[in-house]
This record gives structure tokens, C-alpha cells and sequence, in this order.
């Protein structure tokens, strides 16, 4: 199985694949949209994370540009009726952060516009992926508590303050401009001793 791939992009296709370049042999990978038209030109290097899909009359190949995505992607997989155009469709809308802060919010609008994903397929997600994934919400806000190699915190804010979760919120992908707004709407109703993971759930809310 191919697990990870490392070269240049040859080409763009209509159908939403590449062309990647890899010492000479091209393989032909669908990505995300967004991640797509993202991916930078030759001889810029790229290395996507590629899931190996096999059926009896189908080999493709599906790459995302980090890990995380690509987790994401065999989740929603395991979802009832969730084939990996629709997976894709869905990570092309949203990345893992976002899905999972969407997941958590049960914030069914954020599916709207995604074609292939109705109500009934919007209600399946929120039920299945419930708790399924935290390594996506969860890498963003270790990374924003992570103290730096000298041992010094990553920010002056405490673990547990707002000032952390403003972090773990930019972390997951949104702007400082939308991450304030949603401090300033939890803000009233934080208390000292409310977990991390509390104030942030409540500050996601406010976000999507």
C-alpha cells in the first residue's frame, strides 16, 4: 500500500486529481479541493499523505496534505454509506479541525452546499463521528499548551485561561479576529476552575 508520496505535480485534472511526479513515475492522486489548489507548481517538492484505496475493480489513490486529514478521511469512511467521493467532497469543504469542531458544535449548517450530503447524511455524521475525532480538535490545542523546548510555556497565558483557548482556537484554523469575538461571548460565564476543554467547546460555538 502506498502510504505517503513525496515529488513535484505534473499536472492538474478536471476531475479533481494530480498528477504527482515521483523520480520519474507519475501517480495519479484526488485530492481535496482546497488542498488542490493550494499545491504549489514545479519544481517546488510536495509530500501529500495518501490513502490506498482497494476494491475489487477499483485502485485509487487519495492525498491530503497532513496526517490528520488523512485520518479524518478513513473515519468518515467508516460512517455508513460514506464512499470516498463523498469523504473527499466533505474534506474539501472542511479540513479535520474543522470537522471536528463541526462534529462537536453539532452545527449541521456547516454541511450545507456540500453536494452529496443531506439531512439524513448530516444526522449519520453527527452520530457516528461523535467522539471519533478528538485527534484532530486535540492536536491543535496541545500545540497551542505545548511548552517550547526551553521549557518556557508556548504563551504567557495559564493552561486553563481564555487566553489559552484564544490560542487553541487560532490553532484550529480560525482568525485572532474571530477567535476575540468568541472569548468575548464566553468570557462572562468562565470561571477559574472550568476545565480547558469546557471553554473551549463553549468558545466553538460562537465560532461556526
Amino acid at each position: 500500500m502506498i502510504g505517503r508520496l513525496r515529488g513535484t505535480i505534473a499536472e492538474r485534472l478536471p476531475d479533481g486529481s494530480c498528477i504527482v511526479d515521483v523520480a520519474g513515475v507519475g501517480y495519479e492522486v484526488f485530492v481535496p479541493l482546497g488542498t488542490l489548489g493550494r499545491l504549489p507548481d514545479a519544481p517546488e517538492v510536495v509530500t501529500l499523505h495518501v490513502h490506498t484505496h482497494v476494491r475489487e475493480d477499483q485502485l485509487a489513490l487519495f492525498g491530503f496534505a497532513r496526517a490528520e486529514d488523512k485520518r479524518a478521511f478513513r473515519t468518515l469512511l467508516g460512517v455508513s454509506s460514506i464512499g470516498p467521493k463523498l469523504a473527499l467532497a466533505i474534506l474539501g469543504s472542511m479540513d479535520a479541525r474543522q470537522l471536528a469542531a463541526a462534529i462537536a458544535t453539532e452545527d449541521k449548517a456547516r454541511f450545507k452546499g456540500i453536494p452529496g450530503v443531506g439531512k439524513r447524511t448530516v444526522e449519520r455524521l453527527l452520530l457516528e463521528l461523535r467522539d471519533k475525532l478528538g485527534f484532530a480538535a486535540a492536536t491543535a490545542m496541545v500545540a497551542a499548551a505545548a511548552p517550547r523546548a526551553n521549557g518556557t510555556p508556548a504563551s504567557d497565558a495559564a493552561p486553563g485561561s481564555l487566553g489559552a483557548v484564544r490560542e487553541a482556537l487560532v490553532a484550529l484554523g480560525f482568525k485572532p479576529v474571530e477567535a476575540d469575538a468568541a472569548i468575548a461571548a464566553i468570557a462572562p460565564e468562565a470561571t477559574a476552575d472550568e476545565p480547558f476543554e469546557s471553554l473551549v467547546k463553549r468558545a466553538l460555538a460562537h465560532t461556526l
